[in-house]
């Protein structure tokens, strides 16, 4: 009998049996899933080696952070940076504040003044309102309110050495940074010609809406645009000078109180002065009555302005973000 042949391929090789075919295909999963295994072993293999790497490397970074605290040694993290501190130096001989209201002065910079003064320097003070819409009380009119304030803010001042006083009497409540406004400050700037210029911060301040009126923001920014460029501009309102006979002046530096929405870069240490601080705002007694929970109120103010500052502990500040203007 003849032998039987394999069935040629349309390719002309003679195809596998069926039985080899599945032979094949065991063989060729076996190493397959061989490999895999050696293949995942080794992979296994690896990341324990690096998690042990890895759980040596942090045991001793643990170790060596205990000795170095056993050893007194300390983090070599940056330190927290430190305001500049004021200290009067005779670069300064007059200085112009312009705030919105009376009282404003008080609350925020009343303890610089009073070192300014006790330093020689001449304070003058500019209020752009005279507190005509401030209190509570319906009883008085707006002129009788405006009479008032302006005569508590007057008793202030002289609390902590300032005599001179400038009242523009804009309305309280509607002050914003128009023209004539700036032109009014910067008569007030050329006529007094400061060295510095302390003012409110015109952004607002979203943490503490109060210290955001909309009178504090205007004033701030009115102040600044009266002085770069105004009062330095001979062609700005030049009936200034063609009039009034007042020359152009610059401003060398703004100090823009609590430092604005950038934060301040400055302190002045009021610790000595804090007690004509807190006379001078008790002085406002329209505003804040009998006064008694002022001192515990301003001291925790002062101290964390202090301690932002780097000062020892029991010393009190009033920061400032001062801008170079000339």
């Amino acid at each position: 009998m003849s032998p039987k042949r394999e069935k040629p391929t349309a390719g002309g090789k003679p195809a596998l049996s069926a039985k080899r075919a599945a032979t094949g295909k065991r063989a060729a999963t076996g190493k397959r899933a061989a490999a895999g295994k050696h293949a995942a072993a080794g992979k296994h293999a690896t990341a324990g080696k690096h998690a042990a790497a890895e759980r040596r490397a942090s045991t001793g970074r643990r170790a060596a952070a205990r000795k170095g605290t056993a050893s007194g040694k300390r983090s070599t993290s940056p330190a927290k940076p430190t305001l500049e501190l004021f200290e009067p130096d005779g670069s300064i001989s007059r200085a112009l504040v312009v705030v919105a209201h009376p009282d404003d002065v008080d609350f925020g910079m009343a303890g610089t003044v009073a070192t300014l003064t006790a330093a020689g320097v001449e304070v003058t003070y500019c209020l752009v309102t005279s507190g005509d819409a401030g209190g509570d009380d319906l009883v008085m009119s707006k002129e009788e309110r405006a009479t008032l304030r302006k005569g508590e803010q007057r008793a202030a001042a002289s609390c902590v050495g300032v005599t001179d006083l400038v009242f523009l009497g804009y309305p309280d409540g509607m002050v914003e940074p128009t023209l004539a406004l700036r032109r009014d400050l910067a008569r007030v700037i050329r006529t007094v010609r400061p060295d510095v210029v302390l003012t409110q911060a015109p952004e607002r301040n979203y943490e503490r809406v109060f210290a955001s009126h909309p009178d504090h923001l205007s004033t701030g920014e009115a102040t600044l645009r009266a002085v770069y460029p105004d009062a330095r501009n001979p062609h700005a309102f030049p009936a200034l000078l063609s009039d009034e006979g007042l020359e152009p002046h610059t401003v060398t530096r703004v100090w823009i109180g609590g430092g604005g929405a950038m934060g301040p870069t400055m302190v002045v240490d009021m610790t000595a002065a804090f007690d004509k601080k807190l006379q001078a705002l008790k002085s406002h007694k329209s505003q804040v009555g009998d006064g008694e929970r002022l001192e515990p109120m301003l001291r925790e103010w002062g101290g964390l302005m202090a301690k932002n500052a780097g000062l020892p502990k029991g010393r009190l500040a009033e920061a400032y973000r001062v801008i170079v203007t000339g």
